[in-house]
Order: C-alpha cells, then sequence, then structure tokens
C-alpha cells in the first residue's frame, strides 16, 4: 500500500462515485471496445483497462487507489484481468468501478485452425510415449476427477464425494447449507471439485462432515426436516459437478456471528465470529479469508489471517477452538473505513466472511530444519498458526526464531504469551526489534536492513534446510526479500505472506 494524499481515501471515492459526475467520460453512453481502441488509452491521464471482458475508465480512480498509480499502469491498455488476479481477486471492482465503466469488449472473431498435421504429430509423439508426463496426465485427468452420490435413510441424507486422493483432510473440504442450497467444495491440489445444489426438501440446520482420510471418501450428512422420501437430491445448480482450478471459482461468503471482541493493544483487537451450524470450514496454516462490509452502500473487502485465541502454551489445541469459530486479530486504524466499520459492530452483529485462500503449504516447514519468521506489525498473524504448527508438530526443527518489528513496545503483540513460549520451548527465540523506542528500551532497535537480518537469520549448520516466512507492509516485504537474497538465500526458501 502506499500513502494517499489528503481527500483520497476510500470515503471520498465513494462519495465521488455517487456525486453524479461522469467518470466513465462517455455521458452515460456504453460502447464496444476493440483491442486497438483499448490499447490507445494507455497513459495516466487516460487509462482504460479490461478486467474479465468490461472496460473501466480508471483515470479519476488513479489517485484513490491503494496499490498506488504505477501498480494500475501495469495494465493500462491492455486486458488487466491476469494481474488482478494475483493482486487484488477479492476486490468488487464492479460496485467500486461501477460509474467508470466505458462497455464490453468486442468479441474476437474465431481463428482459423491450426494445421491438422501439427496436431496429428503431437498425437504421434503421445502415442509413443515422447511427451512430458505432465501431457500424458491431462489426457487421463478425467479418471482423477472427484465423483459423488447420495443415498437416504428415514431421517438422513447422505451425500458422498469420491475424491479419488490418498491424503483428505478437514482442511480440504468446505461445506454451507443455506436455505435448502448446498454448497461442498473439495479442494484437489489447485483444482476445486464442487457438489452445489438446491435441495429437494428443507433440512436440520446442523450437518456432518465425515472424512476417511487414506481412501479420499467424504461423506456429508444431512437431517431431514421431515421424514419423508426424497424422489431426488434436488436441482443442480450452474456449477454443480464441476472440477476448476480453484482461481477460476468465485469466491464464496457465509455470514458469521460476532461473539467477542477483546483488546490485544491500544489499537489492535482480537475479533471472535462464529461460523453458522451448517457450515464446515476450517482455515489452514497461513491462509487467509476476506470480510465483506457494505459501507455506504459499495461493497468493501479486506483480507485477514485467522489466528489462534492464544499461543500454544501448553502444546496442544485450545479446547475451545473448536473449528466453529474464526480468530481474528485486526488493527483498527483511526481514519480507516473499514476498520472503523468492523470496531463499531456489536456482539451478535454478522459479517460476511470468504472461502480461505492462499499459496502456503504446511510442507514447507516439514522439510525444514530452521525456521525464520519475519513480521512487522499486524504480519505477525500468519505467524501464530504458524508457530502452533512448527512447534507442536514438526519433530525436525532445529531453531525457529521470530524477528519481530514494531514502532513502541506498546504496539507489540502478544509480547507477554511470546516471553512465555521462549520459556517453555528451547529451540523457540524471539527478537523483538523497535523503530520508535522509548528511553527505557534496552532491546535492539532500527528498521529491517541487511545489518539486522545478517545478525539475526543465521543457518544453525552451513548445509541446514531453511524457511524464511516474511509478512507485513508491501515495501518491509520486499526490503526484505531483497536483503535475505543479497545475503544469499534463494527464492525457494523465502515466502512471502501477501494478506
Amino acid at each position: 500500500q502506499v500513502p494517499l494524499k489528503p481527500g483520497r481515501s476510500l470515503m471520498d471515492w465513494i462519495r465521488l462515485t455517487k456525486s453524479g459526475k461522469d467518470l466513465a467520460g462517455l455521458k452515460g453512453k456504453l460502447i464496444e471496445v476493440t483491442e486497438d481502441e483499448l490499447a490507445k488509452h494507455n497513459k495516466k491521464e487516460d487509462c482504460w483497462i479490461c478486467i474479465r471482458g468490461f472496460v473501466y475508465n480508471v483515470t479519476p480512480y488513479m489517485e484513490y487507489h491503494p496499490g498506488g498509480e504505477d501498480e494500475l499502469m501495469k495494465a493500462a491498455g491492455t486486458d488487466g484481468t491476469d494481474l488482478f488476479d494475483q493482486v487484488h481477486r477479492w476486490v468488487n471492482y464492479e460496485s467500486m468501478l461501477k460509474e467508470c465503466l466505458v462497455g464490453r469488449m468486442a468479441v474476437k472473431p474465431i481463428a482459423a485452425p491450426k494445421e491438422i498435421s501439427s496436431t496429428l504429430s503431437e498425437e504421434k509423439k503421445q502415442l509413443n510415449g515422447m511427451l512430458p508426463e505432465k501431457k500424458v496426465l491431462g489426457a487421463s485427468a478425467k479418471d482423477l476427477t472427484p465423483s459423488y452420490d447420495w443415498f437416504q435413510t428415514d431421517s438422513l441424507i447422505t451425500i458422498v464425494i469420491y475424491t479419488k486422493q490418498k491424503d483428505m483432510n478437514a482442511e480440504l473440504v468446505i461445506v454451507d447449507c443455506q436455505d435448502k442450497r448446498l454448497r461442498g467444495e473439495i479442494i484437489v491440489d489447485d483444482h476445486s471439485y464442487l457438489v452445489e445444489v438446491d435441495l429437494d426438501h428443507a433440512v436440520q440446520e446442523d450437518l456432518a462432515v465425515n472424512i476417511a482420510e487414506k481412501v479420499g471418501k467424504v461423506e456429508i450428512i444431512l437431517k431431514k426436516k421431515d421424514n419423508i422420501h426424497w424422489k431426488m437430491l434436488g436441482q443442480p445448480l450452474e456449477h454443480h459437478n464441476t472440477f476448476i482450478k480453484c482461481k477460476d471459482r468465485g469466491l464464496f461468503y457465509r455470514k458469521c456471528k460476532l461473539v467477542s471482541k477483546m483488546e490485544v493493544t491500544h489499537d489492535t483487537k482480537l475479533f471472535c465470529l462464529m461460523l453458522p451450524k451448517s457450515t464446515h470450514l476450517r482455515v489452514p496454516t497461513g491462509q487467509h479469508v476476506y470480510l465483506k462490509q457494505i459501507i455506504a452502500g459499495t461493497e468493501v473487502v479486506k483480507p485477514y489471517t485467522p489466528v489462534l485465541p492464544f499461543l500454544p502454551l501448553d502444546f496442544k489445541e485450545p479446547s475451545h477452538y473448536d473449528g466453529a469459530h474464526i480468530y481474528l486479530m485486526i488493527k483498527i486504524y483511526s481514519c480507516g473505513l473499514f476498520t472503523q466499520a468492523l470496531d463499531h459492530l456489536q456482539i451478535g452483529n454478522y459479517i460476511s466472511v470468504s472461502n480461505p485462500e492462499g499459496n502456503f503449504k504446511k510442507s514447507q516447514v516439514q522439510t525444514s530444519e530452521d525456521l525464520f519468521l519475519l513480521a512487522a506489525g499486524t504480519g505477525f498473524t500468519p505467524m501464530v498458526k504458524l508457530l502452533n504448527f512448527a512447534l507442536t508438530e514438526v519433530s525436525c526443527l532445529r531453531i525457529v526464531k521470530l524477528i519481530f518489528f514494531n514502532k513502541t513496545d506498546d504496539d507489540i503483540l502478544w509480547r507477554n504469551q511470546l516471553e512465555q513460549l521462549v520459556l517453555k520451548d528451547e529451540r523457540f527465540e524471539v527478537q523483538f526489534i523497535l523503530s520508535q523506542p522509548s528511553k527505557d528500551w534496552v532491546g535492539k532497535q532500527g528498521k529491517i536492513s541487511s545489518s539486522l537480518l545478517s545478525e539475526f537469520v543465521k543457518r544453525s549448520r552451513t548445509d541446514s534446510k531453511v524457511l524464511i516466512c516474511i509478512c507485513g507492509p508491501t515495501p518491509f516485504a520486499e526490503q526484505g526479500v531483497q536483503y535475505l537474497k543479497d545475503l544469499g538465500y534463494s527464492q525457494e526458501e523465502i515466502h512471502t505472506f501477501t494478506a
């Protein structure tokens, strides 16, 4: 994020979109845009971008964009869908940019088929076993596609999903049942399999999910409202029985109830949200969710990484962390539109929470001997579950070290718990570094730098396998990665959390 000029906040943008001003610059007319036409609008003072087939004039939005003008200019005059998906997939651009809509992209004529001979030679190679393994897999991928079946008793409906995966677990299964609409999603590597139906009859609120991990069978068990015989499971919805890349699957939200708010520091609170009874969702370590609020009639979305209610001081999962609750540690900004709205929520109010997202894999930790966590401020949040996992489940780790950057000692999140954790596990070390310390601070001070990192990030042995995770404001993360590379760490040894 970059600092915005005064009068360029999200609220100011929302006001401008409602002012009646012609932001698209076409006096309310929508046009069909050719690729040539789009390419002409590629300057800061005249910038059009295409997202999923719709073209927006983002010129008036330039100064309001939290990522800065340069980020938007990367897609100026082109199709920015891929770039948008990498950085802002969760932003509701239809709502944020609706007043900037220029029109749709003109449909391209379909190109003539390629030379048939080249396709044939490709097939021949495949038959002769000359194609790389990946391509051959493509042909048999159909056999690996999950499938489902269902059966009933007098009182229950059971949907069985055969995932064809050896190591299924609760984090890879997300089930929601809202107003007779059942949605069961299974994550298989970077793909998503979906069962989505409008059920034939009403069911009770609480559902159960059973997973046979070794054979990869998932059962969703629903209780019938009335003990009647169902003729069918229900009407399939649009994306029912599809197996596609996760990034092509839209985010799904459910409403969660705020059950508690606790102060962590002077400006940071721990929010506890309760999932509906009819939802099964476990957020994997290192992944984030999106919260969605309607503010002044505009949908606003922000990513947050769930934490545990406290650190693993007794080295077992806390009993009330039962999967029915999501804990979020959120810094409340005095002029932050979204966090102010969050802070004003009353206990018992609801907020929309998305499915988890993120590309962190636990196996990265399981194959490491030294784990270094670099966090700035609320960049500490992904480290909470990571610490829990590393210290309770990964025995091959020799060092687990948190290097925690903050402005003042009042800003240090869970300082007391972290210091207690050092006493509990001899593998764990924590180093607090302050950029604006008080007079009586005796610890380290400064900002992230090559010299600080060379002092604190050291392999336990010359050949030890290292994983360094980094999270904080974008400049912090980018500088950190550069310093680490300068110190000789490879890209494979560094994981940056983006949310």
